[in-house]
């Protein structure tokens, strides 16, 4: 599979606040909480020499008011010596993810689909990220800037909003996104209902593909996917001082 265009595909549907260009390394910032929209993609060679486009790199981010952080890219980082040389700086890796493909399509079994989110939906991203409202306020602005085709879904039980998740549609591919369930109910197989539901309008909007991310180390949730026909296709890493 091409990877870099699925990056890309993944960039649009998880838009930074600020972006920027050195030649194929994407910066993205906002305030800087999740990953994807607060780190240097080194998908293909800068427009500079390595070591000059690290510290262009680091001065941008400076700018922005952040650490720097980048991310590679296993099988589509450059240059393929890059994690050596962010070693060499300081960095060391963190947040192990894969990227997971599959099939569309799915039933809706008591799913809430939303052209955005509500207010339940709010409550259950602010409740599942007690430990960060700032991490969840940026999410929710960055769900506010992806463009249409996009499907938010909710469940609720006895009437509170226990579960949530999200899903672009872009370039024939559906990416599930902000997957999250309150605490007390965890474990009840609301997300695999939340998964299935926006898939299924995925589907409905043109998409032929899914794809999402999940930690390597969250193995429940990539069971639930594996369940749903989903396998891994790549990792990534970050990388911060």
């Amino acid at each position: 599979m091409d990877i870099i265009a699925l990056e890309d595909v993944s960039a649009r549907a998880w838009p930074a606040l600020h972006t920027a260009r050195l030649g194929g390394w994407r910066l993205n910032a906002s305030t800087g909480h999740t990953g994807r929209a607060n780190t240097c993609w080194a998908l293909e060679p800068p427009d500079r020499p390595v070591d000059e486009a690290i510290e262009a790199a680091q001065a941008w981010y400076a700018g922005h008011g952040l650490a720097p952080k980048f991310k590679t890219v296993d099988g589509a980082t450059a240059p393929a010596d890059l994690p050596a040389r962010l070693i060499a700086r300081g960095y060391a890796p963190n947040t192990e993810t894969c990227v997971m493909v599959g099939p569309v399509g799915g039933m809706n079994d008591g799913v809430t689909l939303l052209s955005a989110p509500d207010e339940g939906f709010l409550a259950v991203m602010f409740e599942a990220l007690y430990r960060d409202a700032a991490d969840a306020r940026e999410r929710i602005e960055t769900l506010s800037r992806i463009a249409p085709p996009m499907f938010f879904a909710r469940i609720s039980v006895d009437g509170e909003p226990a579960a949530i998740g999200a899903c672009a549609v872009g370039d024939g591919w559906g990416g599930i996104s902000v997957m999250r369930t309150a605490p007390k109910h965890r474990r009840k197989g609301l997300a695999s209902r939340i998964v299935a539901a926006l898939l299924g309008a995925a589907e409905d909007a043109g998409a032929t593909r899914g794809y999402l991310q999940v930690e390597a180390a969250n193995v429940t949730a990539i069971g639930l996917y594996e369940a749903l026909g989903f396998r891994e296709a790549y990792r990534y890493r970050y990388w911060a001082r």
